[in-house]
């Protein structure tokens, strides 16, 4: 498999071709054993194959510190086993991979709501942890086992005086030791949404304080027909002013202030210092950047580009995250189009900030029937247009089978030999466009994923088609000219 770098907004192949990727989260947080929490990694060849056939060409492959640094410095090698095992996988049907260590609630283990740190390295003085009674982040709004253990591993408190974060840099260091010649490897995800501990909290407040305020007095917000909404059973309803982008910032900026000190502060810290250490280990792999928890409500993501000394790291992209609030549930429906856009949007802004291509890390959502799959081809359509790569949240058993397949299954660019001016998809008339101008001519062809049988092709240049074994998709292989290239498919 081609090695995947970076060149300012674009990932290119040793080619110098631009790579889109089209991906999916496989996630192992472990399940609660009667004494410890269990993990697996359950995810086959079988599964592997037919993300594969489906056109997923990158997993964000999720995994804990509590899952491989059981006790300090002793590695689970067996569990490590089965993460390569996947990462095999991968490369076998030319899937690349890029690792996560991921956390929810800063750790997770009997009698806890969470996933992420070994109870060893759970500093949280004296503070006991509480499970989720109402909805699963809540430890982070007023959970203090949860915000004390954040806010001591952001400060680097001791652990048999060893800083926490070098016990976590030594296990990063473990890992990328493993992974580092990977063929299929394509980076190094440090922290999952990293939340600013105590001021997180703080930021729940204010947020909380800013709704209220807003309601009250703006005139956005009308109270008689807030609350008609409420005393008729559609309470739901009441969410509806806030899809305003501009009234929804005006709550969320509240936390503006925090979350700017916790980013070029405690963050920016913290991955400068992982980063360095797994490039003591390897120059393979893209460092990966991602938003505070907050961020993902679209407030302003402020850490500067990951440096050693105020050296850039070369290999670097951004992996923002975002959801609708009715994110996984029946009211998801419901999902606002433009409160989300204007998230995504405010990510834009990042990324041209940084100089770094984009990659969501998380994205998405589930619910029944298929009335919300106008949201999930909404935001498809946005990452299309700032020529984005995705992962979405997350594989679940029967992902494959469910609606939103038609949306995550479809024509999509692979390798395009020079620069991108646009791609589309309209699904109404069932019609992908391509359209990129060419800078010389290369020796190996652009690569474009067709889905499924399709009525016509149109192009400018020659092409040959490869077929997708087992399945009605194919590769579209275009010998484009240096100039302006153009592709039509008709289904």
């Amino acid at each position: 498999m081609k090695k995947i770098t970076t060149f300012k907004q674009k990932f290119i192949d040793t080619h110098g071709r631009e790579r889109i990727f089209n991906g999916v989260n496989l996630c192992d947080k472990g399940y609660n054993g009667e004494e410890e929490r269990i993990y697996e990694m359950p995810f086959n060849e079988e599964l592997i194959k037919k993300l594969s056939q489906n056109g997923f060409n990158l997993v964000r492959l999720g995994m804990t510190w509590d899952a491989i640094e059981p006790e300090p410095f002793k590695y689970n090698e067996e569990y490590l086993d089965k993460v390569e095992k996947v990462a095999d996988l991968c490369e076998k049907y030319g899937i690349y991979f890029y690792l996560d260590m991921h956390q929810d609630l800063y750790a997770g283990f009997k009698g806890m709501d969470g996933d992420g740190a070994p109870k060893w390295a759970c500093l949280t003085d004296g503070a006991k942890f509480q499970k989720t009674r109402f909805v699963w982040a809540e430890g982070y709004f007023w959970g203090k086992a949860t915000q004390r253990a954040f806010d001591n591993f952001w400060n680097n408190a001791e652990y048999n005086g060893i800083p926490l974060q070098t016990y976590f840099c030594k296990m990063w260091q473990h890992v990328a030791e493993r992974f580092k010649d990977h063929p299929a490897l394509f980076g190094f995800d440090m922290f999952n949404e990293p939340f600013p501990g105590t001021d997180g909290g703080k930021v729940f407040r204010k947020l909380a304080g800013s709704i209220v305020k807003t309601v009250l007095t703006d005139k956005r917000c009308n109270l008689v027909w807030m609350a008609k909404q409420v005393l008729t059973g559609n309470a739901i309803r009441v969410l509806e002013p806030f899809n305003d982008p501009d009234l929804f910032r005006k709550v969320t900026s509240a936390g503006n202030g925090l979350i700017y000190k916790f980013d070029v502060g405690a963050y920016s810290q913290f991955i400068n210092r992982t980063a360095r250490a797994i490039r003591n280990v390897t120059d393979n792999g893209i460092m990966i950047m991602e938003n505070s928890y907050y961020s993902n409500l679209g407030i302003p993501y402020s850490a500067p580009v990951i440096n050693y000394d105020g050296v850039r790291e070369e290999k670097v992209c951004f992996a923002p995250h975002a959801y609708d609030l009715m994110v996984d549930t029946p009211a998801y429906k419901y999902a606002s189009n433009s409160r989300v856009g204007s998230i995504f949007d405010q990510h834009r802004k990042s990324q041209q900030r940084l100089d770094v291509p984009v990659i969501v890390g998380e994205w998405g959502g589930q619910s029944e029937g298929t009335d919300w799959l106008f949201h999930i081809n909404f935001l498809l359509d946005k990452f299309d247009k700032n020529h984005w790569s995705q992962t979405y949240w997350a594989y679940y058993d029967g992902l494959l089978e469910n609606p939103i397949m038609s949306s995550l299954n479809r024509t999509t660019p692979v390798a395009i030999c020079g620069d991108i001016v646009e791609y589309t998809t309209d699904r109404e008339n069932g019609i992908f466009t391509l359209e990129f101008e060419q800078d010389k001519d290369y020796d190996v062809p652009s690569e474009v994923f067709i889905h499924k049988a399709f009525a016509s092709i149109e192009c400018t240049a020659d092409y040959e088609l490869e077929a997708v074994d087992g399945t009605e998709a194919s590769i579209l292989k275009i010998n484009g000219k240096p100039g302006n290239n153009k592709v039509t498919v008709k289904f």
